[in-house]
Formats: structure tokens, C-alpha cells, sequence
């Protein structure tokens, strides 16, 4: 007699295995410890075999029927059930081996030794994000441009449009990756070209006017931070260096004698040369009683680490600025430019040298750290002295000659 819902419900487990039989080979094994498995018992090239599905209630008749059904349709067209199994647990197995979350985390691990650690950072978090979530488990190779488009537009719909262009980007180099390992065939990035708007360029908010400038130095000494956090400020707009340079500046890297501090720019793969000022020198030496014993010039709260990229920008807001629309620490370099050249008149080609950015010359000779550098000495000297100047509140008078 066929099974019932009722007969399976209330089977009691005995002190042996028995079986309650079904239909077509269905039958339902109840162990002594109160289990109940489904099995199918069937032959292949006259072997007996048996082929498991699952557990009551979780599997209940209805489906072990369905089951046992799918199971001798394989068999009527010679195809063994339990191999069949096998053989879709192992295509699963491979799938799930290059799924694009494998791929793209093996990817970025061999990017480590070639980015920075906080680029890499922000890319594992841009993907565990935005990506993961959506595309991560499915296999690389039959992943589709609007399967990608969908990830990109999730992201831009929030106002991240830079985000989405840059994890589109990212997105593209795990598939040439991918490509490269032979785990898949294309990349569709290129298909989906323009299928977000391009981003707006915007530059980092700066204060480029000289009262207003005034007006920002006086109030850093309003600055009730830490006394590493207000010598950055007080340092970061008379070099105007980059801010995650600023941030990892290191005491072997600063020559008191010389007032000047040397280090490697990685964005540009040059050695630099900062010439101090005189006031720089006057700060850095009252920091370094405090700092000095270490490694690095501003240490944040663990001393063998620098402070935080954000310190600046949070010194900034804590008085009072909008480091969106205003001043950012990276801004101090759009504000030294600007005011050099257009209120002091000095040379752009000094200026763009001690920006270290690699313009070449007329000769395409690229960024030399030693070039313009008696014009670079006079220039900060003269940069810090008309700071000062403003900070003070005088009244400016622009000058009409070059640093010499």
C-alpha cells in the first residue's frame, strides 16, 4: 500500500532500522533513534543501489515522490542517478571556485605588493559593498553586461556616480584577470561605455583669496585638538604637500641643518625636496621634544603608526570649515598655487616643481627634485613670510617680481 502522511507521522522507531515501503522503490528507513530517511532503491546493469533524499518532515511525501519521479526518468534514458549527483555537486563545487568573489579577492591579493595599503583597503571595502552582494556568488563566466550595469546603477542611484565608474573599472580588471587564468572568456565592461554619465570634475575646495586665508590661519589658533593635529595645521598650508605625504612624514626624513625635508612621492614615483621655511623649522623643532623619540613626525594614537588620514579635514571641521565646499587639507595646494601665482607672480614652472607634479619641460625632461631648487628656497621662505603677513591682518601689497 502506498505511504500516507499519517502512517509516516506516527511510525515509532523500533530497537532495529526498518523501512516503510512506497511506491516505484520509495521507501522511508526509520532508524532507532527516531530519524526517517528517504531512499530509492533501484538497479543499474543488474547492481542494486539506493539514492537518498533527505529527511521527513523537512522532505515530506509529496516531494520524496517528485524526487523519486526526477530520478527514474534519469534511469529510463540511461543515465545513473546517483552519478548524476555527483557529477552536478562537483560543477557546483567548480562554480562556486570561480565565482567572481574568489577570483576578484585572488585578483586584489596579488595587488597588494604594487598599491598601498589604504588603496587596497578601499577597494576589498568598495567590493565587499557594492559588488559582492550582488554578483559575488555568480560564476565569472556567465557573468552579463546587465548583470554588471545593474551593480553600477544601484550605486549611482544613491549619488555615488565616481563610485560606480571606478568599481566598473575595478570590476573590468577582475575579468581581464580572470581571462588571463583561463576561468573566463570576456570581459563585458567595454559594452557597457557611457552607460553611466560621466562623473562631474570637481577639484578639492580650496580658499584662494588672501583675506580669507587670513582669516583661516588666525582661527587655527582657536584649535582645541591635539598638540600634533595643530602643528600639522599649522605646517600643512607652508608646504602644501600632499596630505597623506603630510601625514607620513618621518623625523629621518627632516635635516634641521639644511631646513629641508626629502622624501618619495609614490603617487609619482619621484624623490622630493620640501625647502622649510624658517617658521616650519620653528615648529617642527617645538614638536619634535615631543615626538621626536619615534618614527614618525605626526603620530597618531598608536605612536608607531601615522595619525589618521582624516585628522586634517576633522581639525578643519572642528573649526568651523565645510571641507566640501571650502578648504580641504589637500585644498592648501590649489590655494600656495594660485596665490604664487597670481598675487605673488612667481614662475609657474617653480611652482609646479615644488608641487612635484611630473609637467615636462620644453626638453620633455620630467620632474627633477633638484630643479629651480635656490628659487624653490626663496619661494617657501617668501610664502611663509607673506602667511604670516595675512594672518596678521596687513594689508598685502602684491609684488611683481620673481623668486630668486
Amino acid at each position: 500500500m502506498p505511504l500516507t502522511d499519517t502512517t509516516i507521522r506516527t511510525a515509532k522507531p523500533g530497537e532495529k532500522p526498518y523501512k516503510l515501503a512506497d511506491e516505484k522503490g520509495l521507501f522511508l528507513l526509520i532508524n532507532p533513534k527516531g530519524s526517517k530517511w528517504w531512499r530509492l532503491k533501484y538497479r543499474v546493469a543488474g547492481k542494486e543501489k539506493l539514492l537518498s533524499f533527505g529527511t521527513y518532515p523537512e522532505v515530506g511525501l509529496k516531494e520524496a515522490r517528485s524526487k523519486r519521479d526526477d530520478a527514474r526518468k534519469l534511469l529510463a534514458d540511461g543515465v545513473d542517478p546517483s552519478e548524476n549527483r555527483k557529477a552536478q555537486k562537483s560543477a557546483q563545487g567548480e562554480q562556486a571556485a570561480n565565482s567572481f568573489e574568489v577570483i576578484a579577492r585572488e585578483w586584489l591579493e596579488g595587488q597588494k605588493t604594487i598599491v598601498s595599503p589604504g588603496q587596497y583597503d578601499k577597494t576589498m571595502a568598495r567590493l565587499q559593498s557594492d559588488v559582492f552582494p550582488w554578483i559575488g556568488a555568480r560564476p565569472i563566466s556567465e557573468i552579463t553586461a546587465p548583470e554588471i550595469l545593474s551593480v553600477l546603477r544601484r550605486i549611482d542611484a544613491r549619488g555615488a556616480r565616481y563610485t560606480a565608474h571606478r568599481s566598473r573599472g575595478q570590476i573590468s580588471q577582475v575579468m581581464r584577470y580572470a581571462i588571463a587564468t583561463g576561468r573566463a572568456e570576456r570581459d563585458p565592461c567595454p559594452d557597457l561605455k557611457g552607460a553611466i554619465p560621466s562623473p562631474r570634475s570637481t577639484n578639492f575646495a580650496s580658499i584662494t583669496e588672501p583675506a580669507k586665508v587670513g582669516e583661516m590661519l588666525r582661527s587655527f589658533d582657536a584649535f582645541s585638538g591635539t598638540f600634533v593635529v595643530k602643528c600639522a595645521l599649522e605646517i600643512a598650508p607652508r608646504v602644501f604637500v600632499r596630505p597623506g605625504e603630510l601625514r607620513k612624514a618621518e623625523w629621518a626624513q627632516i635635516d634641521f641643518d639644511k631646513a629641508e625635508w626629502r622624501y618619495f612621492v609614490t603617487k609619482t614615483k619621484t624623490e622630493h625636496i620640501v625647502p622649510l621655511a624658517s617658521q616650519v623649522v620653528a615648529t617642527l623643532r617645538e614638536l619634535h621634544d615631543l615626538t621626536g623619540h619615534g618614527r614618525y613626525v605626526y603620530p597618531g594614537r598608536d605612536p608607531q603608526k601615522p595619525m589618521s588620514e582624516a585628522a586634517i579635514n576633522a581639525a578643519l571641521r572642528r573649526l568651523g570649515y565645510d571641507t566640501r565646499t571650502e578648504i580641504t587639507g589637500h585644498g592648501f595646494r590649489a590655494m600656495a598655487r594660485t596665490i604664487l601665482h597670481e598675487e605673488l607672480h612667481l614662475k609657474p614652472e617653480v611652482i609646479e616643481h615644488q608641487l612635484a607634479h611630473t609637467v615636462p619641460d620644453a626638453l620633455g625632461t620630467a620632474y627633477n627634485r633638484t630643479k629651480f631648487i635656490k628659487e624653490r628656497r626663496a619661494m617657501m621662505q617668501l610664502w611663509a613670510d607673506y602667511l604670516d603677513k595675512l594672518k596678521a591682518g596687513a594689508n598685502i601689497i602684491p609684488l611683481h617680481g620673481n623668486a630668486a
